[in-house]
């Protein structure tokens, strides 16, 4: 994510120079703030401090390395099937607290408390899907602010075109003037469609990456409270894989 920010603040301030037009003539510490903080304002009037704070937090994960190896994952899985059907689910427990996700030894513990399948699986399924609205909700956020942000821009471009008409009897101020009031939308543009937006789509990918694995872990731990033979289980498990992903024959 951040390579791609990068990328593409270099190519538009590289577009910028070969116009001749000098840099310094972008840097106009009165259209940041108004747009910078604008933005921040409005972002924290449309959401909740505790959203707000989760989505913050969201963000943060997005500069983490999050790619599971779901191979690893499935035989993970099989070791655990393994051991409750040699010696029963609850011979397990002692080997969940070393599992590699949360997720998994939450519903591993979960197996061992219900009685049926369909209660199990009832509990799974809601946590899966209240994790994806939640991930929805963080990316909603950041488009609402996406969304405000060209507008404040905006904003940033009256206030400095009054500034200018303030100097009209000065005609190569108003000139000079005009040009640096439009700054601040562009500033606004691009919080909102180099920053916001990709990061609240990259979020939505994400979830949807995690919402894959934590299906994967779903269908395993109830494959292991089914007692399903290991084998069978591994060739169920695998339909989760992608095609770069997929084991070669033996």
């Amino acid at each position: 994510m951040l390579a791609g920010v990068v990328i593409a603040l270099v190519a538009t301030v590289a577009g910028i120079a070969s116009t001749g037009v000098s840099l310094k003539y972008f840097l106009q510490p009165t259209g940041a703030l108004i747009v910078l903080g604008g933005t921040l304002g409005v972002t924290i009037i449309t959401t909740p401090h505790t959203s707000l704070f989760y989505a913050a937090r969201r963000v943060s994960q997005l500069f983490r390395n999050s790619v599971f190896d779901r191979e690893a994952l499935i035989e993970e899985i099989v070791s655990y099937s393994r051991v409750a059907r040699s010696k029963g689910l609850f011979a397990i427990e002692p080997l969940i607290e070393q599992a590699s996700n949360k997720f998994l030894a939450d519903a591993l513990l979960l197996a061992m408390d219900v009685k049926q399948r369909s209660e199990l699986q009832s509990a799974l399924e809601d946590k899966v899907r209240l994790r994806e609205r939640q991930g929805e909700g963080d990316a909603r956020i950041l488009e609402v602010a996406g969304g405000f942000a060209p507008t404040i821009g905006v904003v940033g471009t009256v206030v400095g075109l009054i500034d200018v008409f303030r100097q009209f009897s000065t005609p190569s101020s108003v000139v000079n003037g005009v040009g640096t009031a439009f700054v601040s939308t562009i500033y606004g543009l691009v919080l909102a469609n180099v920053v916001l937006l990709p990061a609240a789509q990259r979020i939505r990918a994400r979830v949807a990456e995690a919402f894959e694995t934590q299906e994967l872990m779903m269908e395993g731990v109830l494959c292991v409270f089914d007692g399903i033979h290991p084998s069978v289980m591994r060739q169920r498990l695998h339909c989760f894989l992608r095609e770069t992903e997929e084991p070669h024959d033996a």
